[in-house]
């Protein structure tokens, strides 16, 4: 019908979303006219507005053309026919074929033919970005959207896989435009100024990131590296602004620090390139400076201080209940603070205050870490860390080492986790079985410090 896309005057009025969807996909083997067919959704899609348009054309797909139940249930029946007669193999293989056809959703024949065309898929990138997007902000929801996510995740994981990627290496001399993606997606410790990013990418620091064979030049994840003497516990040191020194010395490289590593492309969420890059940086800088002997990230701690902000409300709903500090702790903070321990530590976190009094920061210094220990090697979600960056790194077969204070004091830093930062420290020769040991039993390696730290945790509190 007219007007019913936003994309309309640009495909001619004949072309509505439900004529669009209703060509034959599905068939693995079109005909040629396949591709020019894809190129009308390339083109239709684009023309949409982003924001309803899409997401009613996205729910449509995902809705209307998915699993035909009918077939599924027809071939499920016939592959339990076949085996109840006892016919021979072929006949049940053939059922099972089938039945394993049917079970694909239709609109996997749709994407399998955009991602064969030029530019197709970079199209897809940016489709399943839409379709993040719009589950996160609920404008598309429900199940059948879900399971298209997934669906389209499983196919872009395989596209994406390690074969088809190419490691590049970021320097001063590198196109404009690479430094500038560089710098915006930058999503752990934002790029201030030019001068900042020539930093970034001088002497003692790397920059390398994945792009895809299909996409070249454009930087799909991107990995940050200090060339360091010692593990650091700062990232201040690391991201001032300072002017870069041309000549490195080699015998100050000892150590290699990951301080941030950033998905460019939100339609790559979920599908796996950290892992993949960390390890091929970690072989790249062994054969480039073979002295290295440590390994280790200074990872943000995202979503801390959310945490404690929800124990201590918990806490002053029920009448001042005190299961975080000592006794003698509570009596500090409340001579510091002039009120009652949770309610007011409560206020100042939400607004960073506490770190303008320098007696706060020392009173709070051990019961933040011992709870920040908790929060990373406690507390789950279906038996693994609940910390999303502690889970990508122990995934990786990473030691949670050491917990620094005061390691990140900028506002970002104070506001999500009370200025604290962590080192998951890479083990090269017990990455595998640590990984496995996770994995398997969902057993996080830890180290002294970190363990020490849950046990005063586990004595002083009652969580």
């Amino acid at each position: 019908p007219p007007g019913a896309g936003g994309g309309m005057s640009r495909l001619g009025p004949c072309l509505s979303p439900r004529r669009l969807l209703r060509r034959p996909w599905t068939k693995e083997k079109a005909p040629p006219p396949a591709e020019l067919r894809g190129a009308e959704f390339v083109r239709y899609y684009r023309g949409l507005e982003a924001g309803p348009r899409r997401a009613e054309l996205l729910t449509r797909l995902a809705r209307d053309f998915g699993v035909d139940h009918g077939r599924v249930a027809e071939f499920s029946a016939k592959v339990l026919q076949a085996r109840e007669q006892g016919r021979e193999p072929g006949a049940l293989l053939q059922a099972e074929d089938r039945l394993r056809y049917y079970l694909n959703p239709q609109y996997r024949g749709l994407f399998q033919h955009l991602g064969r065309l030029e530019g197709g898929l970079r199209f897809l990138v940016e489709l399943r970005g839409d379709l993040v997007d719009g589950l996160a902000t609920k404008a598309v929801d429900g199940p059948h959207v879900k399971e298209m996510n997934g669906v389209l995740k499983n196919m872009l994981s395989e596209w994406f896989s390690t074969g088809f990627l190419n490691l590049e290496r970021v320097t001063w001399q590198s196109p404009c435009e690479v430094l500038q993606k560089i710098s915006d997606s930058e999503a752990v410790h934002p790029v201030r100024n030019w001068l900042d990013m020539k930093r970034r990418v001088g002497s003692y620091r790397r920059c390398y990131f994945f792009s895809h064979c299909a996409i070249p030049g454009e930087p799909l994840i991107v990995l940050h590296v200090a060339l360091t003497s010692e593990i650091s516990s700062s990232i201040q040191a690391i991201v001032k602004e300072v002017y870069p020194i041309e000549t490195e010395d080699l015998d100050k490289i000892t150590a290699a620090i990951f301080y941030s590593i950033s998905l460019t492309q939100q339609g790559l969420q979920g599908v796996e390139l950290g892992t993949y890059l960390i390890k091929r940086v970690v072989k790249e800088l062994q054969k480039e400076l073979p002295q290295i002997k440590d390994f280790s990230s200074l990872s943000p701690i995202p979503g801390f201080t959310k945490w404690l902000v929800g124990l201590l409300s918990s806490q002053t709903k029920e009448l001042e209940r005190n299961e975080l500090f000592t006794e003698s702790e509570c009596q500090e903070i409340s001579e510091i603070t002039g009120g009652s321990t949770t309610e007011t530590l409560k206020k100042l976190l939400t607004n960073n205050e506490w770190v303008r009094s320098e007696k706060l920061v020392q009173v709070l210094h051990l019961p933040f870490m011992r709870l920040c220990a908790w929060y990373l090697y406690g507390e789950k979600h279906r038996g693994y860390a609940l910390n999303p960056v502690a889970n990508f790194h122990l995934q990786n077969g990473a030691v949670m080492w050491r917990i620094n204070w005061m390691a990140d004091t900028s506002p970002r830093g104070i506001g999500a986790s009370c200025g604290m930062m962590v080192n998951y420290r890479y083990f090269l020769e017990d990455t595998a079985s640590n990984s496995a040991a996770y994995l398997g039993t969902k057993q996080i390696k830890a180290s002294e410090q970190v363990l020490s730290l849950v046990s005063q945790f586990q004595q002083n509190s009652k969580l």
